[in-house]
């Protein structure tokens, strides 16, 4: 995989100790040069969780629920900044080992939410179910994230 051109922004970003922020689904390395910052994709949400971040630029949070991939803000937007051929994120989900499972505790949260059926939970004998997640199923819509009660989901750019 090609690394992707960083913005000036994301340069100084990484510089300050910054994590570069989550972005509306279909957009790419382009966003913040496309972009015109009218809020119509935060306003189309649904699930309501695009906000107007740094730069009142659109971005993404999974507190709450994750994406469904409904194409709203794709279809509310007039720039050219959604492009559905892309990938609709970069990330993907990742388990910690913080997650309940690893002490014992059933809790099968991510895999009921995973409407994609990326998580799973094996049956070993002698242990408690824990996640594996199937990297080629996983969409990076962040559900789990939202409903895990551990907060042992994280969402990472696979290298």
């Amino acid at each position: 995989m090609s690394a992707q051109p960083i913005s000036r922004r994301a340069l100084f970003r990484r510089a300050r100790g910054q994590h570069d922020p989550k972005r509306p689904p279909w957009t790419g390395a382009d966003f913040t040069e496309q972009c015109t910052r009218c809020n119509a994709c935060i306003d189309a949400c649904p699930e309501n969780i695009l906000f107007k971040g740094d730069g009142g630029f659109p971005e993404i949070r999974f507190d709450q629920d994750g994406c469904t991939l409904c194409g709203e803000c794709e279809t509310a937007c007039e720039a050219p900044v959604f492009d559905l051929n892309r990938t609709p994120f970069p990330w993907q989900a990742v388990i910690q080992k913080h997650c309940l499972t690893h002490a014992g505790i059933h809790c099968q949260s991510c895999q009921d939410a995973c409407d994609v059926n990326a998580i799973r939970f094996p049956l070993k004998p002698g242990q408690t179910p824990r996640p594996e997640l199937d990297a080629d199923l996983c969409n990076g819509c962040g559900v789990c994230l939202a409903v895990c009660p551990n907060d042992a989901i994280t969402l990472e750019v696979p290298e």
